[in-house]
């Protein structure tokens, strides 16, 4: 265990801990646990950590793809259903002929109740209605207390319907990219064609963010299931480090956000 924890970051050390705590409460009581809404990076460490104590583990966010999902890590007798996962989904419904809501302005309103990111998973944005996720456990609390977005009135619907949820128009194209170094220099050089030089004043400049976080030291190193957002140039997530070729650069799988 100690020889894969070490691979992790030191900053990602508090959710590591997290993480092994829910595992010893799953290997003492040998039964299930329910994590909140967890980001790509974030369900790459549980799974490593859970695989590694010979626990299962499963995931959902109600949406397809979607991109924030709860983990639930359990021992291998338990069989888990769509139940375990204790997930509300919310129709927002207002006057769209007036107005039109952005995925920042649900989010922030959320935020400004009080409640943790970890709460709440994908935040949907159609035409006419706005969906999202969030833990079973606050359903009535924001069915009574999400009335407004900004200036806009809005109106709650549990959706018990998940053949109805806004499907993503995201897509990812995937590309290999060879590089020296997983250093965010080295990447962001790659991923848009800059110079290190121009790569790390972006870096310096507080424009890349790794995992909604922004970083501003050019060697901070990327690992699997990261996701980039470089401003102006969109997101990207390290999909897979492929290995090395024989001149022993490294072979990075990269999604790019179209």
């Amino acid at each position: 265990m100690d020889s894969l924890i070490q691979h992790f970051r030191k900053d990602e050390q508090p959710f590591i801990e997290t993480t092994m705590g829910w595992i010893r409460e799953v290997e003492d009581n040998y039964s299930p646990k329910l994590t909140g809404f967890l980001d790509p990076r974030q369900r790459f460490i549980v799974e490593s950590i859970a695989g590694s104590s010979m626990l299962l583990v499963g995931m959902d966010g109600a949406f397809i793809d979607a991109e924030r999902q709860r983990i639930l890590i359990y021992p291998d007798y338990y069989v888990p259903e769509t139940a375990d996962y204790q997930i509300a989904i919310f129709n927002v419904k207002y006057a769209t002929k007036f107005l039109k809501l952005e995925h920042k302005d649900i989010l922030g309103s959320m935020m400004s109740l009080g409640i943790d990111r970890s709460k709440f998973g994908d935040i949907r944005v159609g035409d006419d209605e706005v969906q999202f996720a969030l833990v079973g456990e606050l359903k009535d609390y924001m069915t009574a207390n999400f009335i407004s977005i900004g200036k806009a009135k809005v109106t709650m619907e549990v959706n018990n319907h998940r053949e109805s949820l806004l499907v993503t128009t995201e897509t990812w194209i995937e590309e290999i990219y060879i590089i020296s170094s997983l250093r965010l220099d080295v990447v962001v050089a790659a991923l848009i064609n800059l110079s290190r030089q121009k790569a790390a004043s972006l870096i310096h400049g507080e424009k890349v963010k790794v995992n909604w976080t922004v970083r501003n030291q050019p060697a901070f190193e990327l690992h699997e299931s990261d996701i980039l957002s470089i401003r102006g140039s969109g997101r990207f997530k390290v999909i897979a480090i492929e290995g090395r070729t024989r001149k022993d650069k490294i072979r990075l799988l990269i999604g790019k956000l179209e």
